[in-house]
């Protein structure tokens, strides 16, 4: 299928790629039609989802078995009322009903928003007012359903609920009845065009509500580069990123650019992460390739790998925070797989990575990826030298791929971040002499300590090479001599909590000397239980910072 859309499939460099990546763009490109109902057209048999949950139950979906579940759900929801551009939050966690409910809504040219079971009645109410949200569909638990139930009377524009259970409140239909009493579902005349929105999502932000990233219907061929040639995906393939239906990193990793390429998605649809679980996944369905965020891979590698076979697993790969080099070399040391570091956004594709003809340097992004044209500034808008610091923006006198529409019904913060043909990531990096991108960290995150600008994430990569830091966050505290100087918040392992604090303080601080360059140490260090995080699940260092300066 990834033919379809390519002039060449296969590439040997980066010189190559750089060269001859050129993605064909159809007109009205629908990911229903053109990707799914193709599959299932072509392939009908070929395995498109593998399903399985912590109570030991199974699905294995063909494409054609797809094509009927998503002809199905979409007739059910047209019964519903939704149609065009219609707004259509799903809170189905890991449920196989994602998959029908996202592609069904394609198949409409409704706007999909996909959205995490962890919102509350106040989130839910926000987003359906902010978005004029039309339908909700939920996985029928009580927590959900409750604050979904309590957010109606504050969210006028929603017009249905949905539940596919296995409770069902007396608010809500039930999915599966609506899918099983559906008529035959009849293609609308016309579906969408290239720039309508498809999807949206809510980005969690560190500050200020919630902003919302449209993406327009094209936005899918933009992960061919994902799935292809960053998770290195073939039609034999069967591929499990780690993440919940509510999150943008699942269509990265859980449909879009997976099911262009033909291979299988695995789905685990689990309650509570257990390491030694996904390790047995991996052993009994024989996962071919994994892509995780390194805190996942930091818990594996605590596992006894001894206990499982892993000779299934080709390929790995790395996204959603800088990749601590520690982690890459005990994962090689342990398996013999290289982890390929990525990074994109909620408001990208896969924009920076390693690929599979490049030999990757742990803790490096990697490079480009030649859909985008991206290049490090300066606060004065200069491109910077090879090991200066510079924001990560994206140039878009040619629009990418991939990258996102809007920021739905804000446009000052879409002219604050994307003007004079320049979309500005909030990102910074270094680049090296061979051109790998080394992520500092947020722009906002910076340190400006006696006139040396100190990346938090360097900082934290090194404390975490210590076996007593679980998980950290560096910040700036205000410092009359220095301007700021460093602070290191940290989650001790269980271990070390007993030990003599003044004493590991300088245990740390030596060990931080040793690993980077030791003006980068912190002077400061404070122990804590938690880490304030968004509701993503993404450290809040404006709180640490504000609660600093009380």
């Amino acid at each position: 299928m990834v033919e379809k859309f390519l002039s060449q499939t296969t590439f040997t460099s980066q010189k190559d790629f750089i060269e001859n990546l050129k993605i064909k763009v159809p007109e009205n490109f629908n990911f229903g039609y053109d990707i799914v109902d193709a599959w299932a057209e072509k392939e009908p048999d070929k395995s498109a989802l593998m399903w399985t949950n912590d109570k030991g139950d199974h699905r294995l979906f063909s494409f054609a078995d797809m094509k009927t579940y998503t002809d199905k759900t979409a007739s059910y929801f047209q019964s519903l009322g939704i149609g065009h551009g219609d707004m259509v939050m799903l809170i189905l966690k890991r449920r196989y009903e994602f998959w029908f409910s996202i592609v069904a809504l394609h198949k409409l040219g409704a706007v999909v928003i996909p959205a995490t079971h962890l919102l509350t009645k106040k989130d839910i109410a926000y987003r359906c007012n902010a978005a004029s949200i039309k339908m909700i569909v939920v996985a029928g638990e009580e927590e959900i359903t409750k604050h979904v139930i309590d957010a109606m009377p504050e969210s006028p524009t929603v017009e249905r609920l949905v539940s596919v259970g296995p409770e069902i409140a007396k608010e809500f239909d039930d999915f599966h009845i609506g899918i099983k009493n559906a008529l035959p579902f009849t293609r609308p005349k016309q579906v969408n065009t290239n720039d309508d929105i498809s999807l949206m999502y809510f980005t969690s932000g560190t500050t200020g509500e919630p902003k919302m990233v449209a993406h327009d219907f094209t936005y899918p061929l933009g992960h061919i580069v994902t799935a292809s040639f960053w998770h290195n995906l073939r039609p034999d393939s069967l591929h499990l990123t780690i993440a919940d239906t509510g999150w943008g990193k699942a269509v990265w990793g859980k449909l879009y650019g997976q099911w262009i390429a033909g291979a299988t998605v695995f789905v685990y649809d689990h309650e509570k992460f257990t390491p030694a679980e996904i390790l047995k996944k991996i052993h009994d369905y024989h996962i071919t390739s994994l892509c995780a965020p390194p805190t996942i891979f930091r818990f594996l590698i605590r596992e006894d790998l001894t206990k499982y076979d892993l000779s299934s697993l080709e390929y790995c790969t790395i996204a959603g925070e800088a990749l601590n080099p520690a982690v890459y070399e005990t994962f090689k040391k342990l398996t013999g797989i290289k982890l390929m570091e990525g990074f994109g956004q909620t408001e990208t594709t896969l924009t920076v990575a390693t690929f599979p003809w490049m030999e990757p340097k742990p803790g490096s992004m990697g490079v480009p990826n030649p859909e985008y044209d991206v290049d490090l500034i300066s606060p004065d808008g200069r491109s910077v030298e090879a090991g200066e610091q510079g924001e990560i923006v994206i140039h878009t006198e040619n629009k990418p791929i991939g990258l996102f529409k809007e920021y739905y019904r804000d446009p000052v913060r879409t002219k604050e971040a994307w003007h004079d043909n320049i979309y500005y990531t909030g990102d910074v990096a270094w680049k090296d002499e061979d051109g790998y991108y080394w992520f500092v960290g947020r722009a906002d995150d910076v340190i400006k300590s006696s006139g040396y600008r100190i990346g938090p994430f360097e900082v934290e990569s090194a404390l975490m090479t210590h076996p007593a830091v679980v998980e950290c966050a560096i910040t700036g505290v205000p410092d009359e001599i220095r301007g700021q100087v460093v602070k290191a918040t940290i989650v001790l392992a269980a271990d070390y909590k007993t030990h003599e604090k003044e004493e590991l303080i300088k245990e740390l601080q030596n060990h931080v000397k040793k690993v980077t360059a030791p003006y980068k140490y912190p002077r400061v260090i404070e122990f804590v239980n938690e880490l304030p995080k968004t509701i993503s699940g993404k450290i809040r260092r404006m709180e640490i910072r504000e609660n600093d300066v009380k």
